[in-house]
């Protein structure tokens, strides 16, 4: 099957920046669609980011200009670069992918989820 390994959590002051990387390993033919979700305390989960295999990229409206979702084919990795953090950008955040694997069936992939914590 297909993994997601997420890194690049943690606390960070108001204004403050983190990247996030989500890399994707196993019986990967090829990865579609890679997203960045998050979900806060008491809150249903939402899509953050999300890119297509051709480059083309989605944003939450609230994190437009300040977030910059890219990623690396070669390595069937995603990034998260999130700048100008708020308090409201606390969350868990979880990579999500759409993977066909080397048998042609097709899956969606959750990762374990990376805390980010925007506090002074």
């Amino acid at each position: 099957q297909v993994q997601l390994v997420e890194s690049g959590g943690g606390l960070v002051q108001p204004g403050g920046s983190l990247r996030l990387s989500c890399a994707a390993s196993g019986s990967i033919f090829s990865i579609n669609d890679m997203g960045w979700y998050r979900q806060a305390p008491g809150k249903q989960r939402e899509l953050v980011a999300r890119i297509s295999s051709g480059g083309t990229i989605d944003y939450e409206d609230s994190v437009k200009g300040r977030f910059t979702i890219s990623r690396d084919n070669a390595e069937n990795t995603v990034y998260l670069q999130m700048s100008s953090l708020k308090p409201e950008d606390t969350a868990v955040y979880l990579c999500n992918a759409g993977a066909t694997l080397t048998s042609r069936s097709t899956i969606e992939v959750w990762g374990q989820g990376t805390l980010v914590t925007v506090s002074s």
